[in-house]
Order: structure tokens, then sequence, then C-alpha cells
């Protein structure tokens, strides 16, 4: 958030304004809260602005909604179309709660046909419990350091300048055994964010 931006107006609390907009006259709180399987508690700040809900509660609440992750990040980005060039200072940064995982939008928006963002894995990040799956086509180039990929079963250890491509309607999972944070640079087609 930059220094000009207040919690009015923020991301966080756009995101909140889209949560209960997309509820609007559809759920109580009290219903959304339990259709996601997160507390009200949790609900409530996530919608008032407060807190920095993890990637797991913003896919659950958009599950809840019937939306996509996209449609809720997007309304909490500026409404006013960006420029094709993204300058490195200007990219949408997402970081999810306990994940630890922060994404960085390369892309203008989440509107057109494809997806890139580039990830810092933190060290020792796994999600091998619960595994990414979406519809798609993705393609993932390991720009530092080493991360284990795992596509359908089958794991595969990516070093600096490897890349995998893969479906990943099959259950795939990421994880960083070493002790240095991996970035990595990720496209999906359609986007699913």
């Amino acid at each position: 958030m930059s220094s000009n931006q207040t919690r009015e107006d923020g991301p966080a609390a756009r995101l909140g304004q889209a949560i209960r907009a997309q509820r609007a006259g559809r759920f109580s709180i009290h219903e959304l809260a339990k259709a996601a399987g997160v507390s009200v508690g949790v609900l409530s700040q996530i919608e008032q602005g407060r807190g920095n809900p993890s990637f797991k509660t913003l896919q659950k609440i958009a599950q809840a909604l019937g939306i996509r992750i996209g449609d809720l990040v997007e309304a909490a980005t500026d409404e006013s179309p960006g420029p094709m060039v993204v300058r490195r200072h200007e990219r949408m940064r997402l970081q999810f709660g306990s994940e630890g995982l922060v994404y960085e939008l390369l892309t203008p928006n989440l509107r057109g046909r494809l997806e890139m963002l580039q990830t810092s894995i933190p060290p020792g990040f796994s999600n091998r419990d619960n595994p990414f799956q979406h519809d798609g086509e993705e393609c993932v180039l390991v720009l530092e350091g080493n991360l284990y990929v795992s596509v359908g079963g089958q794991e595969h250890r990516l070093s600096t300048g490897d890349s995998v491509t893969y479906d990943p309607a099959r259950p795939h999972w990421w994880e960083n055994r070493d002790h240095i944070e991996a970035v990595v640079v990720g496209a999906v087609t359609p986007p699913t964010f």
C-alpha cells in the first residue's frame, strides 16, 4: 500500500467491499461464513478491510460465492484500465497469510486470456497435503533457487533456468526444500487466479 493510500481506499478495503457486494442479497455474513467454512469474525474483519486473509481463505469465500478468486482480486484493484507495460514497482502484489507465498501479477490485469505471475516461495513451503488444481495449461520457470514440482504423482526437481509445463487440472504441488527463497514465473491460460 502506498503512503498516500488509507485503509479506506486501499486494496484490503476494496477486497472487503467486493466480498460484501457479492454476498449482498444472497447471504448474510453468518450464512457466507458457514458456506465458506470460516469464522464470522474472520469474514467480518476481511469485509472491513482488516487482516491479511490467506489464499485458502479467499479460495473458500470465492467458492462459496460461486466466483473466481481473480474476481475478488480484480475488484481490489483500481477500476481504471491499466497500461500494457507493467513496471516492476507497479506490479500488483498479493501476499496471502500463513502460506508465505508472494504473488506479483506480471500481466496488467486478470481480464485477458493469459495470466502471468512471479511467485516467491519461502524456504520450507509445501502444499503437498493441499495440492493446487484448476483448469487450463500452466508453465513454470524457476528464476532463482530450486523447486520440487509434483504433477499427478510424478515429482520433478527444478533448478534455476528449468521449466515445466503441465495440465493443472491434475493435482499438483510445489515444495521448497532449500534454506533460501525460490522465485518462479508462471504462465496460466486461461486465468484462474
